[in-house]
């Protein structure tokens, strides 16, 4: 029997090793590891292909052996970010069915003023916000002290440290101009929320697109240090060497009553609507001292590896192995492929625990 082919297509590292963000780049290759394992052990006839600058590798491979489908780990390039954007655009250009979101929502993802936007139209609660396009005059800021302040097209949080969260007009006018320096424009300044913080996954389950919801995780700042904000840096999440690593664990997953999971699990799921998102996402909330939700972001491309999604998905009886299964069928039926009876199973303690 003829192993049903898929590509998994993931960005190549283009920084060097010793620079400051690599580890938010490299780190997509252990993610690929462990996908190629689950889906050579599923049965799938796997080839993989990592892409940098030139995308005529992409279209060479499938031209030359053409998959049933695209398990898409492509992040974008470090140096060009909106290559996430592009390639995405690309499979759908050439009319190849891909796993996750499309590029309309990586597009919107990427933007964090754009999200805002949305967020606030849908009337789905978000931390009073300000845009500064550029350099110039920065408008009075009106939304409450502390806030924090954000280079609006970067993610794995490229460009927080302890300096983004400002409490005086002058603290916020000159970490403005830092990130404008550092990242461009535009610039997100919005109120910080101080409260739990909880990732949560989303995901459509089954041929109907069933939209379920994970149990949430909590990044626990369990730090001490009167003058550490506990906000979740790009040291906090990428220098296991640091103190703010080790003081900011993720916890998966929490539990929270049951009236409060039904309000999560409405905001997440009209979050995951409004973006337009497809197969999974994560929503990134606080919840505040009076037990409100606000969306800080949505990543419609998050890390498939991350201990919240796996836990979570062990929760509620999945395994990360039945994920990455599920996701790259739907995606070939989505093109309307076939996969013969008994071709693929889902493989067991592949990467998962026992």
């Amino acid at each position: 029997m003829t192993k049903p082919p898929v590509l998994v297509l993931f960005n190549r590292p283009v920084l060097p090793p010793n620079h400051p963000e690599a580890g938010s780049e490299y780190d997509i290759l252990d993610t690929v590891a462990d996908t190629v394992k689950v889906l050579k052990a599923a049965g799938f006839g796997v080839r993989e292909l990592g892409i940098a600058h030139d995308p005529r590798p992409l279209l060479d491979e499938l031209r030359d052996h053409p998959p049933l489908a695209v398990f898409n780990l492509f992040e974008g390039l470090a140096t060009h970010p909106a290559t996430e954007v592009s390639v995405a655009s690309m499979l759908e250009w050439v009319n190849v069915p891909f796993t996750g979101c499309r590029s309309a929502a990586l597009s919107l993802g990427r933007d964090k003023v754009r999200v805002k936007h949305l967020l606030a139209a849908a009337r789905i609660s978000t931390p009073p916000y300000l845009v500064v396009d550029g350099p110039g005059p920065v408008p009075a800021w009106r939304g409450g002290w502390p806030a924090i302040v954000k280079p609006a097209n970067q993610d794995a949080s490229i460009g927080i440290d302890q300096g983004s969260v400002v409490t005086t007009r002058e603290e916020l006018l000159a970490r403005v101009e830092f990130v404008l320096g550092r990242h461009g424009g535009p610039v997100l300044v919005e109120r910080f929320v101080t409260g739990r913080e909880l990732l949560v996954h989303v995901f459509e389950d089954g041929p109907d697109r069933t939209v379920t919801v994970l149990p949430p995780a909590e990044i626990a700042y369990t730090g001490t240090r009167a003058s550490r904000w506990p906000v979740y840096t790009f040291t906090a999440k990428w220098d296991e060497a640091s103190d703010e690593y080790k003081t900011a664990p993720v916890v998966a997953p929490v539990a929270v009553p049951d009236d409060v999971f039904e309000r999560l699990r409405d905001t997440a799921v009209r979050g995951f609507a409004a973006l337009g998102c497809h197969d999974y996402a994560r929503l990134d909330l606080r919840m505040d001292a009076d037990g409100e939700f606000h969306v800080l972001e949505i990543n419609p491309n998050p890390y498939l590896n991350s201990l919240a999604l796996v836990r979570g998905l062990e929760a509620v009886g999945r395994s990360h192995e039945w994920f990455i299964v599920t996701l790259t069928l739907n995606a070939i039926a989505r093109g309307g492929g076939t996969v013969p009876p008994g071709a693929v199973t889902v493989p067991v303690n592949v990467v998962s625990g026992g």
